[in-house]
């Protein structure tokens, strides 16, 4: 069964959605939509398929099995919704959306009409994430204790205070609770000295099994920086690290002073991009599709993601510590 795909969105990550459906055996780039004319041309051009600007026309036209989107983070929700009215089936960039009302209409109406709803937490697909898991899964590192989130770089500006919390470590909330299962209350410090937004965060989590956890999350700092991005998860019988998503891994057992380190070698270089991340979840979504099955990462991680990010906010209006269930 050959797949037929309709990217929604012409910018930057859009190019990548084209990228990998168009190279692709399995798969049939029909269509990109963008908001104007131009950029829809141009990338459609780019990759030999029809340029749509009317999301219906394009639905009408070319009956993709499967509409990706990649939109400005703020603009989600409406495209989603009629999408969704549609019935199409939908592979999301995160964030689902900034707010959790419009979450759970997105989410209940996607389950009233059966619609295959993924989200791309492509942070998941990283090599040094997968050992990590494994070795979590496997019990080299005994009984969680404590586990880290470190990411920052330059500001993508917006209309929320929270963007940062809300669409860059979104990817923490979902990698920590990946590792480590539910967080179950947040305490929150937020800062926005810089520019007027809450471009930097201090998170310190509890988890649902006793363990506890951190997230510093930034807009102040840069991605040219070395260990933008460092995960920590540390157990009663050794640590992992995980160095900027796809770079490096590290284990250590506790009490031996030998780390074993995982680094992509020289020809590696599908296991050391970052984009290259989104390929691997993208070969579990053609299967999922082809099967039956549901998304290997559903819409309702999004969700959750957003979940966490509220009672985050909450925690800091209120200058107390919140349960993540008051916004189940």
């Amino acid at each position: 069964m050959t797949v037929r795909v309709a990217v929604v969105g012409a910018g930057g990550w859009g190019r990548q959605h084209a990228r990998i459906f168009s190279g692709r055996s399995d798969c049939e780039l029909v269509a990109i939509a963008a908001r104007t004319p131009t950029s829809a041309a141009e990338r459609a051009a780019e990759y030999r398929t029809a340029p749509y600007t009317d999301l219906g026309a394009m639905l009408k036209e070319t009956r993709p099995d499967l509409v990706t989107l990649c939109l400005p983070n703020e603009g989600h929700f409406e495209p989603t919704l009629s999408l969704i009215e549609a019935g199409a089936n939908l592979l999301v960039e995160k964030p689902l959306v900034f707010d959790l009302t419009e979450a759970d209409e997105l989410l209940r109406r996607a389950e009233d009409r059966g619609i295959f709803f993924g989200i791309n937490f492509n942070h998941r697909y990283a090599e040094p994430v997968v050992r990590a898991q494994r070795a979590i899964q496997d019990g080299v590192l005994g009984d969680l204790l404590f586990l880290t989130w470190r990411f920052g770089g330059e500001a993508n500006y917006g209309e929320s205070p929270h963007a940062n919390l809300i669409e860059t470590q979104c990817h923490g909330f979902d990698m920590l609770e990946h590792l480590g299962g539910p967080i179950r209350s947040i305490a929150a410090q937020m800062t926005r000295k810089t520019y007027g937004a809450y471009s930097t965060v201090a998170l310190a989590l509890g988890f649902e099994n006793d363990a506890v956890g951190t997230i510093l999350g930034s807009y102040d700092s840069s991605y040219a920086y070395p260990d933008t991005h460092l995960v920590e998860v540390n157990g009663t019988a050794g640590r992992l690290t995980i160095h900027d998503t796809v770079r490096r891994f590290t284990l250590s057992r506790a009490g031996d002073e030998t780390t074993s380190v995982w680094e992509a070698g020289y020809f590696n270089d599908e296991a050391r991009s970052f984009h290259s991340t989104f390929d691997r979840h993208v070969d579990h979504i053609i299967t999922a599709l082809q099967t039956g099955a549901p998304p290997p990462i559903p819409a309702t991680a999004g969700r959750r993601a957003l979940q966490l990010a509220q009672t985050a906010i909450t925690s800091f209006e209120r200058g107390t510590r919140v349960d993540a269930e008051e916004f189940a």
